[in-house]
């Protein structure tokens, strides 16, 4: 009925069975490409001649330093968790309103605008971008697991900077730094900020990490921003050195409060209620302690050269801070509302902790030994270009992919896998018509001859429905005075048009009056200069004797009902698609639901695909 739109809920079934179906099949195209690399892997130990264990010598360029081993594995698992986080039900219509919009409403208009255009290629294509993020970040966590030396495991530094860079942007809005309140302790500078350091990191070369020198860096920028941040949670007037504020939590006691209502364990809920009622008393304490080592931290990194020795328990005290930010304010990261990833503060300590090891426990070099493959570029004798030949064969062999190598390929497959139709999506101007199937359902098929009418038309001219055969008809019902739904569903009939193309000139679009009071071709008029309708030539706009009207309200079940004290005409959204044949092909509910821009330009892609169904194509 008008103005009682149904909407959609962000866990609609619909959409929930579209994203579950979407994943199964990208998994399954993943398996087969994973099965492919194992049958290659084994058609290569077969043709190696190698044993089942293969070559025990590694790939070259000897152990990988530890600062990157930890950098590589701790933000490869970040990624996979983050994966299974994206695969959350909710996630495909939750995200650019519970997540996307709310990082970032507090922001500058140009911040707004540009996040806006992310989560508009989401929102146009729930199913697509959501699979695609969740493959994206498992593939990316798998690869960086999996890939430990060489071309690949940079590669995979690489991928996680890049991704990391377009979530730090358009998922966390510049992780909120151009935004009011901004403050560490709520996750500043954004989590995916710290992804991206990291796979800047692992794509390093090994050189690289041969001096204390990638690890100065890394915390001496690490030092500059924690000093910033500090100067921020220190500055007055910010809310941050008081507990309460006019009788009410203020600052830092207001989000854990928050915090503390959502659904979690009990003994957590417990736990961050007793810090927020400790945090209202002893607001002043609190924030100088955070404002004291964050200070110390950043100014000890800073200096890290001159004082090298101060460096541990500069980290040592960075990871009790982050730990007891990460529980008591951060709530894990997971727990309130749609959660993406842990938050920021496990990022904030694996980065210190690979700056540390980095700086005090540096690669050695690695010098390459003559081996066996020496032989081939200037050999003694034929004999011993034979040797080399033959053991550079089996070396090649032994560095098969193995394992490593299989991960490697399954981490490349659900990349692609992400990476293509999110490439897709945001190139496509058509919205995915599965939000108007949230709202509506999908069309019911109709077999049966259309009703015949015959009313006037906008210009006064009289029309009947006989004299429309030869083209498809979208036969609607719409109130010239509506002020709810009647003007949502007016632009999704005109962006119907505009994708049907040169079909367009196929197909007729025809509302009926739906008012039995406000019913004259004056009214029919105005509503379509009103909503830009003039300007489409296969359109029309009936309506005729009250007598008439209810014939065909009657004939194809539209309610159409007059409120009591004043109120709007209540009546059916509903639309029928009439073939050239004049049978009737598909019944539709047009019950517009939010009125967003996804949703009319969702709408305008179902109707166009329902008039092109009827017209046979």
């Amino acid at each position: 009925m008008g103005g009682m739109g149904s909407g959609f809920s962000v866990t609609s079934p619909v959409i929930v069975a579209a994203f579950t179906a979407a994943l199964a099949h990208q998994a399954l195209i993943i398996a087969l490409m994973v099965a492919g690399s194992i049958l290659a892997w084994v058609a290569g130990r077969q043709v190696g001649d190698v044993p089942a264990r293969g070559s025990r010598r590694g790939p070259p360029g000897g152990h990988e330093p530890p600062a990157r081993r930890l950098l590589r594995i701790g933000f490869g698992a970040m990624w996979v968790c983050d994966g299974a986080l994206q695969a959350q039900p909710a996630m495909p219509a939750g995200l650019p309103t519970q997540v996307i919009a709310p990082a970032a409403a507090t922001s500058p208009a140009w911040v707004r605008h540009l996040v806006a255009w992310g989560a508009t290629v989401w929102s146009f294509h729930p199913i697509q971008a959501a699979a695609a993020a969740v493959w994206l970040q498992f593939g990316i966590g798998v690869w960086m697991l999996a890939a430990q030396r060489g071309w690949w495991s940079r590669a995979a530094g690489a991928a996680s900077f890049a991704w990391g860079l377009l979530v730090w942007v358009f998922g966390e809005a510049f992780g909120g730094i151009f935004a009011p309140g901004l403050t560490w302790l709520f996750g500043a500078p954004g989590a995916a900020l710290l992804y991206c350091a990291a796979g800047a990191a692992v794509a390093l070369p090994r050189s690289a990490w041969t001096s204390p020198r990638a690890g100065r860096v890394i915390l001496r920028l690490l030092g500059a921003l924690l000093a910033g941040l500090a100067v921020l949670q220190a500055w007055p007037g910010r809310g941050f050195w008081e507990g309460t504020a006019r009788g009410r939590p203020a600052g830092l006691a207001a989000m854990t409060q928050i915090m503390a209502r959502t659904p979690q364990p009990a003994f957590l809920s417990a736990l961050i209620g007793s810090f927020t009622s400790f945090e209202k008393t002893h607001g002043l304490a609190v924030n100088l302690i955070v404002v004291a080592g964050l200070s110390i931290i950043g100014l000890t990194m800073i200096a890290v050269p001159a004082r090298p020795a101060w460096l541990r328990p500069a980290l040592v005290l960075l990871i009790l801070l982050c730990l007891a930010d990460w529980v008591l304010v951060q709530d894990l990261g997971i727990l309130g509302g749609l959660g993406t990833d842990p938050n920021s503060m496990i990022p904030w300590a694996l980065v210190a902790i690979g700056g540390y090891l980095a700086v005090t426990r540096p690669a050695r070099p690695v010098t390459q030994p003559a081996g066996p493959a020496e032989a081939l570029v200037r050999p003694a004798s034929l004999r011993e270009a034979a040797a080399g030949a033959r053991a550079a064969a089996v070396i090649m062999a032994s560095r098969s992919p193995g394992i490593r190598g299989v991960l490697v390929m399954a981490a490349l497959g659900m990349v692609l896998a992400g990476a293509v139709p999110l490439a897709a999506a945001a190139a496509s101007g058509t919205a995915s018509p599965i939000i108007a199937t949230a709202i509506d359902g999908p069309g019911a098929e109709l077999n049966g001859q259309a009703p015949a009418f015959r009313l006037t038309d906008q210009d006064g001219r009289p029309v009947g429905l006989a004299s429309l055969r030869g083209k498809a008809v979208l036969l609607t019902f719409l109130d010239p005075v509506c002020t709810d739904q009647c003007p949502l569903i007016a632009p999704e009939l005109r962006q119907a048009d505009q994708l049907l193309g040169a079909r367009a000139r196929d197909v007729w679009l025809v509302a009926v009056v739906a008012n039995p009071i406000y019913r004259q071709v004056a009214f029919t008029r105005a509503f379509d200069r009103q909503e830009g309708l003039t300007a489409v030539p296969n359109r029309l706009y009936l309506t005729g004797t009250l007598p008439q009207l209810q014939r065909v309200w009657h004939s194809y079940g539209v309610l159409v009902q007059v409120l009591p004290g004043g109120q709007m005409i209540a009546h059916s959204d509903v639309a029928y698609v009439i073939g050239p044949d004049g049978r009737l092909r598909e019944q539709i509910g047009l019950d517009p639901g939010p009125g967003t821009a996804s949703s009319q330009a969702s709408f305008a892609a179902f109707l166009a695909s329902a008039v092109r169904r009827g017209l046979g194509s």
